[in-house]
């Protein structure tokens, strides 16, 4: 007899066929975003939940879940969505999905560097209304090329970004939890605080987990720590950034240019960064390639396959 599982939100047609073969599977017909009532009482006889970083499954969530329910098996490489220690402690094995769609955000984060320092949206206006005129001083950026990058988050994304950007010559500086041995580092300098690697970072990539200690880590004093007319992007979680003192600083050109891939309150934005024009904006695409998003579905399901056979799932974060 198949275990149940629950999908909560739509798969590639390749992950679905598999699903379906391998479980009695639950899918979401409608592509809704499932409310967590909705979530509880669709799972209430499921053995376990593919569930998305939209499903906010805190401790009170969790606390509400069938006692059938003993997987959560999260289809991103982040769990932040997820109360893992409620989850242990109510006996339910959570899952993530890492590496895949390592080479993909950090991709998005050099075309963030790029769009934001070279002023892609500007000049993508005023392409469109066809009227420019080219001149010495027509849209002028910042080069990355031979500069300093400050890297917020040395894990593998991290790493990769670090890898692209010695393309370009960039000189790297990171802050980690710890400091990376010296195969990983690969020459980039390491920093103990954020105060020295901000005052390094001529260009800023956030690439560090969401936690209590990163949360509103980009701050009016942290901001003050950077040279001026920097340039920030952040490819990790938006709660990150204070986006009140970073709109400041953007104002006042102590940021030069922000790229975002994320953001608070997504698909929301705090309405006065759309009144600057020095905000590069993508709708949360780092992952978004068909590959990744395919082995993404494919990690999710490996890890949902094994726990039902009786194995130690291999990306079980609790």
């Amino acid at each position: 007899m198949k275990n149940k599982v629950l999908v909560t939100r739509n798969l590639l047609q390749e992950n679905e066929e598999r699903v379906k073969k391998l479980f009695d599977v639950r899918l979401n017909k409608e592509e809704k975003i499932y409310t967590i009532d909705e979530v509880i009482e669709l799972s209430k006889d499921c053995d376990g939940i593919l569930s998305f970083l939209t499903d906010k499954l805190d401790s009170a969530a969790i606390d509400k879940l069938s006692n059938k329910v003993k997987i959560i098996a999260n289809y991103a490489v982040g769990f932040g969505n997820i109360d893992i220690n409620a989850a242990a402690k109510k006996g339910i094995v959570v899952t993530n999905t890492p590496e895949v769609l390592t080479d993909a955000t950090a991709d998005i984060t050099i075309l963030l560097l790029l769009g934001a320092s070279r002023r892609a949206y500007e000049g993508r206006i005023l392409a469109e209304q066809q009227n420019w005129t080219w001149k010495p001083d027509f849209l002028l950026g910042k080069q990355m090329s031979n500069r300093k990058l400050g890297i917020l988050g040395m894990g593998r994304i991290g790493q990769a970004v670090a890898k692209r950007a010695r393309a370009f010559g960039m000189e790297i500086h990171y802050h980690n939890r710890s400091k990376l041995i010296a195969n990983l580092e690969q020459g980039a300098i390491y920093h103990d605080n954020v105060k020295s690697l901000f005052a390094k970072s001529e260009f800023l990539s956030i690439n560090c987990p969401p936690t209590k200690e990163t949360t509103n880590l980009v701050n009016d004093k942290t901001i003050s720590y950077l040279p001026d007319e920097c340039v920030v992007v952040n490819a990790a979680r938006g709660d990150i950034i204070d986006d009140n003192a970073m709109i400041k600083a953007m104002k006042s050109g102590k940021v030069f240019a922000l790229g975002l891939d994320v953001y608070n309150g997504e698909p929301k934005i705090n309405p006065e960064y759309l009144k600057l024009n020095n905000l590069f904006l993508l709708p949360h695409l780092g992952s978004a390639t068909l590959r990744t998003r395919v082995d993404m579905g494919s990690r999710a399901i490996d890890n949902l396959e094994n726990f039902f056979q009786g194995k130690k799932p291999k990306d079980q974060v609790n």
